[in-house]
């Protein structure tokens, strides 16, 4: 699985494994976990940036009609992946 770095605006590095990408009406949105293991946790983050921005800026997720439309979306792609919401 490929790793992320991210770097939050409080300061210090998070690590995430990208299970899956995928765009929707021209916004890119990334399936990550915690852990390349099964029991990690899951979060769908999508990216706010410009075009012009140098480096992708993500967020993580949180409007219920967003996160329930893209997790599905993730579901089809990966077959044998649930995502519990």
């Amino acid at each position: 699985m490929e790793k992320i770095t991210f770097t939050p605006e409080e300061g210090g590095d998070i690590e995430f494994y990208i299970m899956e990408q995928t765009m929707i009406g021209g916004v890119n949105y990334l399936l990550v976990t915690d852990s390349e293991g099964e029991d990690g946790e899951a979060l769908i983050l999508c990216d706010v940036s410009a075009p012009e921005d140098p480096e992708a800026v993500y967020e993580i997720v949180d409007d219920d009609g967003t996160l329930n439309a893209v997790a599905a979306v993730f579901e089809k792609i990966m077959d044998d992946v649930d995502i519990i919401k």
